[in-house]
């Protein structure tokens, strides 16, 4: 009985302590956040991600011919130059069209008319297709000069380039479409109410920017490069997604001698209030 009783009170300390300890941190959840955390927005790392999904992709690719993040493709190529200029591009393109991310600045797809791959929301839908899948870019000798992988007309994961000398130029890594450094924020700590998308590269704002109200919303779209806010950034109102205002910056990051002006204001009703063209004809 005596061995019994002192092995409950050992439990006992041993459980008082553990709460006490837990206490004096703030909470017993090591994953929780504290309030002052809380406030905080969230980040995610987008680099975090992209290394096992693409790793996983290529047992897939091996198991499965074609087959990549679950979707069928069909791979294809097209040769540029002649001679000893000859560059090779091999790639795989969605087999039926899936709409791109409508976030994403940068969209990948081939187009069969001009035998190119194109980087813009301009997809030909008759005679285009969306990249998905491993790309390679590559010499008549077979010296690679790009390789990666595309999400859907994005690019994801890991991407290099290299010289004809098969030194590196450039190493990058991208989450579906988004550069590693850029960051998301969130409303609430469970990561599911977008808050603001920043777009980040090399250490600049590079790509569109989002800012969402808190009902999912679009608030605020708009464009950096180079760090600089450039051509025409669009605000909104809460609900209806009805436009609230335009703003015009420089339609370039290196021109200094222009001035960012209001283009349009509506009220709350979806009236126009302002137009900077009627404006100036009235002054003029």
């Amino acid at each position: 009985m005596t061995c019994r009783y002192l092995v409950l009170a050992i439990f006992f300390l041993l459980v008082t302590t553990l709460v006490a300890a837990q206490e004096g941190t703030g909470s017993g959840d090591p994953f929780s956040l504290s309030e002052e955390q809380a406030k905080k927005p969230l980040t995610i790392d987008l680099a975090g991600e992209d290394e096992s999904e693409e790793e996983g992709e290529v047992k897939k690719k091996k198991r499965k011919k074609n087959v990549f993040y679950g979707i069928k493709t069909r791979k294809f190529f097209v040769r540029t130059g002649a001679g000893e200029r000859t560059i090779f591009e091999s790639f795989h393109y969605l087999k039926e069209y899936e709409q791109p991310d409508p976030f994403v600045r940068d969209i990948y797809w081939f187009d069969f008319e001009s035998r190119k791959i194109k980087k813009n929301r301009n997809i030909n839908r008759k005679n285009g297709v969306i990249l998905h899948g491993p790309y390679e870019k590559y010499t008549l000798d077979g010296t690679i000069l790009e390789t990666g992988i595309f999400y859907k007309g994005t690019k994801h994961g890991r991407w290099t380039r290299y010289d004809k000398k098969n030194i590196l130029l450039d190493k990058k890594k991208y989450y579906k479409g988004w550069p590693k450094e850029s960051i998301v924020s969130y409303y609430d700590k469970d990561r599911k109410k977008l808050k603001e998308i920043i777009p980040v590269e090399y250490g600049k704002k590079e790509g569109n920017y989002f800012y969402f109200h808190d009902n999912g919303m679009v608030a605020v779209s708009g464009e950096f490069q180079n760090d600089k806010q450039v051509k025409v950034w669009r605000e909104y109102y809460k609900f209806r997604r009805r436009k609230k205002k335009e703003v015009q910056f420089k339609p370039d990051p290196w021109d200094e001698d222009f001035h960012s002006h209001i283009i349009k204001e509506w009220n709350e009703k979806g009236e126009l209030i302002y137009d900077r063209q009627d404006y100036q004809r009235k002054v003029n």
